[in-house]
């Protein structure tokens, strides 16, 4: 006899509607990306919700919060869709068709430099997607545990994950500050110097503050925080405002732009940070994503190296 699940829940169709408002966080943004109207998007997932008998998701201050039955239901249209790829896969690479889809969730930091991976694999399968969810440490923690995409990449993952890593490339961590600071003028500034001035720090779960609050532990100092802000883009615009000083990667002011900030002379400093490529053990990797594996184990460090050190980051 077929479960109610098995004997009624949706197409593949509605799978793909699932994910993508799952991962777009909401109806609109979801029908603007599947190039649907909102209304057809808003029925499936109600036809979705009936055919198990338990609400999806729900609307809490406008923001959609998905169920547990909604996140068993994302890992469950994952498997199944990933099911189908491996399928196109094995029946492109008969036809000499490398084709697929390659899903990624990065932390925010390493958003500057991922690109640089994945062009040259890109080149090499112009075929291909790439689906890139950037997110902070906390997000992309939640998304590794639901084993919602084939790779990761952390400066520190998580330690009660099933998963396996290699590093990277070194991401060490400074201090900025506006030219005009009075720090900025001193030779060599000290922890205390940096600890009294007005600190603008990033959001908790942040990997980069995960990172600062253990290096000011270990150094038994406390930062006069001033602003907790949710983005090293605004940061650094704060920075330029004279708002006070911070920690970030070194990548953000590299690829991101660095115009009135300089590097304080901290003796302690940078924070010698990594970065970590990351899968899931349990989930079954499709066959793009063991050519991008094979891609980053090979090539991938060193391409990184090259290009940091191309834009003057010593790795």
């Amino acid at each position: 006899m077929q479960s109610r699940l098995h004997a009624h829940i949706g197409t593949i169709r509605q799978l793909e509607i699932l994910l993508a408002v799952h991962d777009k966080g909401g109806i609109n943004e979801a029908a603007k990306a599947l190039f649907l109207t909102q209304p057809t998007v808003s029925i499936q997932m109600k036809k979705l919700a009936d055919a198990v008998g338990e609400p999806i998701y729900r609307l809490s201050n406008r923001k959609l919060i998905f169920t547990d039955v909604g996140l068993e239901m994302v890992k469950t249209a994952v498997e199944v869709l990933d099911s189908f790829a491996r399928l196109d896969m094995s029946l492109g690479n008969l036809r000499e068709c490398k084709t697929g889809t390659l899903r990624i969730a990065v932390v925010t930091t390493s958003k500057y430099f991922i690109p640089h991976l994945l062009g040259p694999f890109c080149e090499q399968f112009p075929e291909i997607d790439i689906q890139l969810n950037v997110g902070n440490r906390e997000q992309t923690i939640e998304r590794l545990k639901q084993g919602i995409d084939d790779f990761y990449v952390f400066s520190h993952p998580p330690i009660d994950a099933d998963f396996n890593s290699i590093e990277l490339l070194q991401n060490p961590l400074v201090a900025i500050a506006h030219q005009d600071h009075p720090l900025a003028k001193q030779p060599h500034v000290s922890l205390t110097q940096l600890c009294q001035a007005p600190f603008l720090i990033r959001e908790t779960g942040s990997g980069t503050r995960h990172a600062i609050e253990g290096f000011f532990k270990e150094h038994d100092v406390t930062p006069n925080v001033k602003m907790t802000i949710e983005s090293n883009e605004a940061i650094k615009h704060c920075v330029m405002a004279k708002l006070g000083i911070s920690i970030l990667s070194a990548h953000t002011l590299t690829y991101g732009g660095q115009h009135g900030l300089v590097r304080l002379p901290v003796s302690a400093l940078p924070i010698n940070a990594k970065w970590f490529f990351v899968w899931s053990k349990s989930k079954r990797q499709t066959l793009i994503a063991d050519q991008f594996l094979n891609h980053v184990q090979t090539n991938g460090k060193q391409l990184l190296e090259d290009e940091l050190q191309r834009n003057g980051i010593d790795t």
